[in-house]
């Protein structure tokens, strides 16, 4: 690892382990979501707009495999301690996306 990445990283794969959980498409909206508290599948199929049932259920899946959220005996989905940690990550992608906005 050079100089440049140690900056950022200072174990190699740190951003490519965090990526896993998040780099895929509507896991930082259902994570978004979830961080005002615990939710039906219903309501976060409602607030993600165009998000199909089934990637939904499956990004649903593979967030509770990796321990990020778990799925209550009210049939609703909360974070974890290892999800809510993201939260700092996410408030500061909307941060970026303020201040870059693409639309």
């Amino acid at each position: 690892m050079n100089n440049q990445s140690q900056v950022i990283e200072n174990q190699p794969g740190c951003i490519a382990s965090a990526m896993e959980i998040i780099g895929k498409k509507w896991t930082a909206l259902i994570l978004r979501d979830l961080m005002s508290g615990p939710k039906r599948f219903s309501e976060l199929e409602r607030t993600i707009e165009k998000i199909t049932p089934r990637i939904l259920s499956h990004r649903l899946e593979e967030l509770k495999l990796q321990g990020v959220l778990i799925l209550d005996t009210n049939n609703c989905y909360s974070l974890t301690s290892k999800g809510r940690d993201l939260l700092p990550i996410l408030k500061q992608m909307a941060n970026w996306g303020i201040k870059y906005p693409n639309l």
